[in-house]
């Protein structure tokens, strides 16, 4: 069967087709948990106060917290619930002078990049004043709440414990409003990018070590990211969903952000507000930064996708994939559209070295671009051309940096033609960036900060200031030896058939032999036998409407997914099949299919 044979011809204007059809992606998927849930805060407060009371006349009830969280309602709510002693943990805290001396060398000087920090909250406490806090608790009679960042561990012995949660993607929006500051910082006027710099590095690490801790054993967990409308769960609810969800194909809550490149491909697919200028990025399976929705009495409650991660890891991972990468989540799909937009910065990742000793993580953001669409003329840049001169590159790079005078890409960066389902490969140290007129699907591996821009074109970031560049970085990682014949070679769609049956074909489209993932194209009319082999399956629908994720053995309810979507298949699911259905029966579909290489 010729792969010509499954693909579906293109319309003569593809990208007005597009434009034309109805959207079905769906951007609130959810896992269906039964269960109670309480919404608003006089039901939130009248479930707590009956479970305190349970437990007699005294109870320490325990609210501990995530960064992030808007503390003036919450500790405005708590205290309505009329505790004999209210002790907030802010007042526990060591000065914020002794902390911002403790944390600057891991923050540093520099406007993007720290270096990972592996503080707790023992660090942030001060040691005397929790000793005192102590011996109050013990003296304290009635409701008493103890409230705050560290709460569970200024109080681990609690009566009741509520988690109040948050996730990473609603932290960045709430700092680039001013609205939260950081562990023990009084820091809402700093630029989001500090903000987000203080969380990858230390203040998120802080709380995620927390937060495994109690998983097993919160009594209840609090979704606060809409204000002033809370939703409460019982801890048992959020664990059977978490189980529920490691067992099964998901989604995770995809957000939009727009950027200075941005496109209008994903207004019209993802059906998205016309009236904003672009939307550049989407992350669809970043799990460190998405939301999972759980849907408990018909609704939706929120929680850090994260979570599952956290909870579920072999499950989820896999064993072999665990084993390598502890409880990281490695695989990270989003999307880049420059339709109707501009060029990617030229930028470089860095090598597996430089990170680790750099910055403290242990391994590189290797990456790919899938083109899920292209316009006529769309190109990507990949590699160096043939007999670049390092030093001549750096120093002209450095001069446009300083003038402003244009960078001569063209002189130095291959320049490939990109269309639709093209394949590029993107290993660290690989000099590259889309250019306009394509949607990408970028197929890499988590770390996601970690971009050096080396040339932006010249232009202004959406907040009217030059965007961060990082030649100094860059040229450091840069790998020279990746000229014209290498990108050629072994970068750009290197496809190999693997197998074949009645109406399926399946290809192996990369990633490079340097980078850990495995990526497999399926095209079909009729239903494809997977498995995952042991590792956790990340997939996207790359053609087709509607396609149904099922069970041979009906281990799951079969999961419908649409074009563009991408979703998770937990290793613990094994065994599974995919077909057209509903508008796409009999119709050429296809799917890219990524997971961890852990043997020849």
């Amino acid at each position: 069967m010729e792969i010509v044979a499954l693909l579906l011809p293109l319309p003569r204007n593809y990208n007005e087709c597009i434009s034309m059809r109805t959207s079905n992606y769906d951007k609130h998927p959810a896992t269906v948990v039964q269960g109670t849930l309480w919404q608003g805060w006089d039901a939130v407060r009248e479930e707590l106060s009956a479970a305190c009371q349970a437990v007699g006349a005294r109870c320490v009830l325990v609210v501990e917290c995530y960064q992030g969280v808007h503390h003036e309602e919450l500790r405005e709510a708590f205290k309505q619930l009329k505790p004999s002693l209210f002790v907030d943990t802010e007042h526990l805290f060591k000065p914020e002078a002794e902390i911002r001396v403790m944390t600057h060398p891991y923050l540093t000087d520099d406007r993007l990049f720290g270096r990972r920090a592996h503080f707790s909250y023992v660090d942030y406490l001060d040691a005397d004043k929790v000793m005192a806090c102590r011996e109050t608790l013990l003296q304290a009679q009635g409701l008493v709440i103890v409230y705050g960042h560290g709460a569970a561990c200024v109080a681990p012995h609690a009566d009741r414990l509520v988690y109040v949660d948050m996730a990473r993607w609603e932290i960045q929006m709430r700092s680039r409003r001013k609205e939260i500051t950081g562990l023990g910082v009084q820091n809402q006027e700093e630029e989001p990018s500090l903000h987000y710099k203080r969380g990858y590095f230390i203040d998120w690490i802080v709380c995620d070590d927390l937060k495994k801790q109690l998983l097993p054993k919160a009594d209840y967990w609090l979704d606060t990211h809409q204000p002033h409308e809370p939703k409460l769960i019982t801890g048992e609810t959020l664990r059977q969903g978490l189980v529920k969800t490691a067992h099964q194909p998901f989604r995770v809550v995809p957000f939009f952000d727009p950027a200075p490149w941005g496109g209008q491909w994903m207004k019209e697919v993802c059906d998205l507000d016309r009236s904003k200028a672009n939307f550049g990025w989407c992350f669809d399976c970043v799990p460190e930064e998405n939301s999972l929705y759980l849907k408990v009495a018909d609704t939706l409650f929120e929680i850090p996708s994260n979570n599952v991660v956290f909870y579920q890891t072999r499950a989820l991972l896999g064993g072999p994939v665990e084993a390598r990468f502890g409880q990281d989540f490695p695989i990270r799909f989003d999307f880049l559209d420059t339709i109707g937009g501009g060029n990617l910065s030229l930028q470089v990742h860095p090598t597996t070295q430089y990170i680790r000793d750099t910055f403290g993580i242990y391994y590189t953001q290797d990456e790919s671009y899938y083109l899920l669409d292209a316009e006529e003329g769309a190109t990507v840049f990949l590699g160096l051309k043939t007999g670049v001169n390092p030093e001549e590159m750096i120093a002209a790079l450095q001069h446009s940096q300083e003038t402003g005078e244009p960078f001569e890409v063209e002189r130095y960066v291959n320049q490939w033609p990109a269309k639709r389902h093209d394949h590029f490969l993107i290993p660290g140290g690989t000099i590259h960036c889309s250019g306009a007129g394509a949607m990408v699907l970028e197929i890499s591996s988590t770390p996601s900060i970690f971009t050096f821009k080396l040339w932006d074109w010249g232009r202004l970031g959406l907040d009217g200031r030059p965007r961060p560049i990082n030649i100094g970085h860059g040229s450091n990682v840069i790998q020279w030896e990746r000229q014209t014949d290498f990108a050629r070679q072994q970068l750009i769609n290197q496809v190999e058939p693997v197998a074949q049956g009645d109406g399926w074909q399946e290809e192996r489209t990369g990633l490079h032999e340097n980078e850990f993932i495995e990526t497999r194209r399926h095209w079909f009319t009729k239903k494809v036998s997977h498995t995952t082999a042991h590792s956790v399956n990340v997939l996207n629908v790359i053609q087709g409407e509607a396609l149904l994720v099922e069970s041979p053995t009906h281990a799951f309810e079969p999961f419908e997914v649409h074009y563009a979507e991408t979703f998770i298949i937990p290793a613990a699911v094994g065994d599974y099949t995919i077909r057209p259905t509903g508008p796409s029966e009999g119709q050429a579909c296809g799917t890219i299919k990524a997971s961890i290489r852990f043997k020849s």
